[in-house]
């Protein structure tokens, strides 16, 4: 017999959710879910921000502090990296939230491709700071 939700780890509720959506967007954040693992395999998932609207809350992926979170839309599966502003895109990839001090995301589309070497060092990127901040 499969456990309520509420006694499923972070990670089964975050396959749950991916599991519900169909077409594209699970298949990408699937695909872009273990691209963050193959970078690194100490990544811990969690869930954050629950509210009556989503009442799962957010996946959130981390090393020694927020990575990145990952959120699924109609239209969209957007990465947003806690740190992105501070981290060095040199493929830009980096696509959206471009105006903030702090966060960058990036927004896949129907169809888009992942550019998964550089996909990999961005979220390399993002623990070398978390690693780096939490050394302070």
């Amino acid at each position: 017999m499969a456990k309520p939700p509420s006694e499923r780890s972070a990670s089964q509720r975050i396959d749950a959710k991916i599991a519900e959506l169909e077409g594209w967007r699970g298949e990408t954040f699937r695909r872009l879910r273990a691209l963050i693992h193959e970078a690194d395999p100490k990544v811990v998932e969690t869930l954050k921000w629950a509210k009556a609207s989503n009442p799962l809350g957010v996946p959130v992926f981390e090393h020694d502090g927020i990575l990145c979170t990952g959120e699924t839309y109609k239209d969209k599966v957007k990465l947003t990296f806690a740190h992105g502003a501070a981290l060095a895109d040199p493929s830009g990839l980096f696509n959206s939230s471009l105006d903030g001090n702090v966060r960058r995301a990036i927004d896949f589309q129907e169809g888009d491709t992942i550019d998964e070497k550089a996909y990999k060092a961005l979220i390399r990127a993002a623990i070398a700071h978390n690693t780096a901040k939490s050394k302070r």
